[in-house]
């Protein structure tokens, strides 16, 4: 679908081959989500997955904005922080290992950015300036924010409204001080998956882009049909705007059916904040209660998937039993864990994994007669019943009416009125004044060339190092150049040197790779370019060397006033890790060649490098071992290695039929789902795949690697 799609082809090129911001936006239905799943799982950049709201977060596979940035919910006011009660309400307060990851990453993601207000991304360009780039707006970090500007709009009490309007014009994303900044491109997506009726999508487009006539409301009206009454098996779920509604539903018509009720508590193991429930923490069911799936079937068998409606087919104290409403047999249900994640950093790898703070388990279905059109962004069904007509929100409408396929699968529960299709003309303005300034090809082409300059002017610029140098000397200049004349001396003939040879050096160099890149039809293969490249890279190396051993290895200079030895010992220390990141970086350089992807993996691993590099505390291994074990491991639901897949099915049916046990007693579904797409190398490995377990590991974990190591690559 990707490399099927010129838009999402060319998202795709400037996410990996740029560092331009880009705002992916696109009717409701067109591939942003299926756009994200692929970037997690195949870009080259460190990134992190964010979003507004904890539902988002869950269906996008990330985190909260707000959690991950330990943003509170108050307003953001420009230059007075996030203000409470008129009060300074917060100072932000991250760990090292969050730092850590906000220096390092490459690609910052935000989904659902319709829904992010605009003094929020200000809050997140405050933070990250302060851990990375002060100069530059988010510092630095390239913004892929994914949305549709049509849908669900930011929520925006009026208290707040009033600290804010003073700053900004909308409470859009796109109203953002830092934003503003910033050049930043849009690609809309064209082509519509969810719906194929050209009718029902040329109708959803009007109302979406405000162009809704008489004769379009009239027909869309004709779906109006008074005292509808489905028939159960039909499967029709009602989208209303407020969650009373679909609560006072969903308790009437459970109340409605015979027989007994039955009630399944959730399972939560360390933390999982209540607003990040997927589904009732207390589920309550009875034979024939319509359900909506809210997870897609993570057992390889694809039986449902989220937004997919059911009935209950029956009921036991441990157990349910499913059929779809269009049709099928009746399958029983198992657990499904959601996690609380949180990004970290592998210790040995620097790599930024998630990590699981607590998890949710529970069966992966809610009521469903009725369900808010909030909670429905992002679903399709395939019959519905809207009721609309109180709408009180921009984009609400076409929400509700865009989840649906087909215009015959869509029932009104009460006609349409005009006032209801509510669009925000500063929307429309935003909309239509990106859609002028649409990147094509040759705009790719060249902000691609400006990306690999600045990656290069970024590794041979060492005014980042000309600083703390110059700063150091001078402090040893003016306070201890009685105690030491003769070090004076070589500071600043060594300082003179880093001038001459380096920095005048680099600057001339900067203008001859500039005119190579020009003239080359492929500048990141180009082999004269490359020859140049690594040339310069083991000679600024070079002589970075004798500043290295001068400055750097032989330590500060000591001295007993406690305030010029603070100075002394800050300004050493950013000179000592700064040029131990240039020379790392210039060593790479100089092995590897200048590669973007590989140049900026090890960058992101090197900038890791704390100022002050205080020890790390002893890791616990068997902890560290146990923790790993529990630690749940996002697993693919395509099967990636069919022949590991099958062989591990025949040896597990094999051993259950030599024990005469059921399958599952051996190792579960899940887990040789796990063990196929993940490709465990090592027992550690394969233990912290979910299902399979410390007791599996021990009895059968040498087994299970072998097959792993002979059919793994298939």
């Amino acid at each position: 679908m990707i490399n099927d799609n010129p838009e999402l082809t060319l998202a795709r090129q400037f996410v990996e081959s740029t560092g331009t911001h880009l705002f992916l936006t696109g009717k409701a239905g067109t591939g942003k989500t299926t756009f994200l799943r692929w970037l997690k799982e195949n870009s080259p950049k460190r990134m992190v997955v964010l979003a507004p709201t904890g539902i988002a977060a869950i269906n996008a596979g990330g985190i909260t904005l707000h959690s991950f940035f330990q943003l509170p919910f108050a307003p953001y006011v420009p230059e007075a922080a996030f203000v409470a009660d008129g009060q300074v309400a917060y100072r932000f307060r991250f760990s090292r290992e969050k730092i850590n990851i906000i220096r390092s990453i490459d690609l910052l993601v935000i989904d659902e950015i319709s829904m992010v207000r605009a003094d929020l991304l200000d809050a997140v360009d405050e933070v990250l300036r302060r851990y990375r780039d002060r100069s530059k707006p988010f510092g630095g970090v390239q913004l892929l924010m994914i949305g549709d500007l049509q849908q669900l709009a930011p929520v925006v009490k009026d208290e707040d409204w009033q600290l804010l309007k003073p700053y900004y014009d909308t409470p859009y994303f796109f109203s953002s001080r830092a934003l503003r900044q910033t050049t930043y491109c849009t690609i809309e997506l064209q082509t519509v998956y969810r719906q194929s009726d050209t009718s029902f999508l040329h109708l959803l487009n009007s109302i979406r882009e405000n162009r809704c006539s008489a004769a379009l409301l009239d027909e869309l009206n004709s779906r109006y049909l008074p005292n509808f009454q489905p028939k159960r098996e039909e499967g029709y779920i009602r989208l209303v705007t407020h969650n009373v509604q679909a609560q006072r539903i969903n308790d009437r018509e459970l109340e409605s059916l015979p027989g007994r009720s039955f009630a399944f508590r959730a399972r939560i193991e360390g933390k999982f904040p209540e607003y990040l429930y997927p589904t009732d923490e207390l589920l309550e069911l009875k034979q024939g209660a319509q359900v909506m799936f809210v997870k897609n079937d993570t057992s390889g068998e694809h039986r449902y998937y989220n937004g997919m409606i059911a009935e209950v087919t029956a009921l036991s104290v441990g157990g349910i039993e499913v059929r779809r409403k269009d049709g099928g047999a009746p399958f029983l249900l198992q657990e499904e864990a959601w996690t609380n994640a949180r990004y970290a950093l592998d210790e040995e790898t620097k790599e930024i994994h998630e990590e699981i703070d607590g998890s949710f388990h529970q069966f992966p279905v809610k009521l469903a007669w009725a369900i808010t059109i909030h909670k429905s962004q992002g679903l399709t069904f395939d019959r519905a019943i809207v009721d609309a007509s109180g709408s009180f929100a921009h984009g609400q409408t076409y929400v509700a009416l865009s989840r649906c396929r087909t215009l015959e699968g869509l029932v009104l529960s009460a006609p349409i009125p005009a006032r209801a299709i509510i669009n925000d003309a500063a929307v429309e303005t935003f909309t239509e004044q990106a859609r002028r300034t649409m990147p094509d090809e040759a705009c790719f082409r060249s902000l691609r060339q400006a990306y690999f300059l600045e990656l290069l002017q970024g590794l041979f610029d060492f005014r980042a190092l000309s600083f703390p140098l110059a700063r150091y000397v001078r402090l040893v200049d003016e306070h201890l150049y009685r105690l030491y004349p003769k070090q004076l001396q070589r500071y600043k003939e060594m300082l003179q040197q880093f001038k001459e040879k380096v920095m005048d050096v680099s600057q001339k160099f900067s203008l001859q790779y500039t005119r190579l890149v020009d003239a080359a039809a492929d500048y990141a293969t180009d082999a004269a370019i490359q020859s140049r490249v690594h040339a310069a890279s083991f000679y600024f190396d070079e002589q970075l060397k004798p500043v290295d051993e001068l400055f750097v290895q032989s330590g500060s200079l000591q001295t007993d006033n406690k305030e010029l030895k603070k100075k002394l010992t800050e300004a050493h220390d950013e000179l000592s890790r700064v040029c131990r990141l240039k020379r790392k970086l210039l060593q790479y350089v100089a092995d590897a060649g200048f590669h973007m992807a590989g140049y900026l993996q090890k960058k992101a691993i090197l900038s890791i490098e704390d100022k002050e590099k205080a020890p790390l505390k002893k890791r616990d291994t068997k902890k560290e071992t146990a923790r790993q074990a529990k630690a749940a491991v996002e697993v693919p639901t395509d099967i990636l290695h069919p022949a590991l897949y099958q062989e591990l099915i025949a040896w597990r049916n094999a051993e259950a039929t030599r024990l005469g046990l059921p399958v599952y007693t051996v190792i579960q579904q899940k887990a040789i789902l796990g063990i196929s797409n993940l490709l465990p190398a090592d027992e550690a490995a394969l233990a912290a795949i979910p299902y399979v377990g410390k007791k599996c590991v021990e009895k059968y974990g040498a087994a299970i690697l072998e097959m792993v190591r002979r059919n793994g690559k298939s």
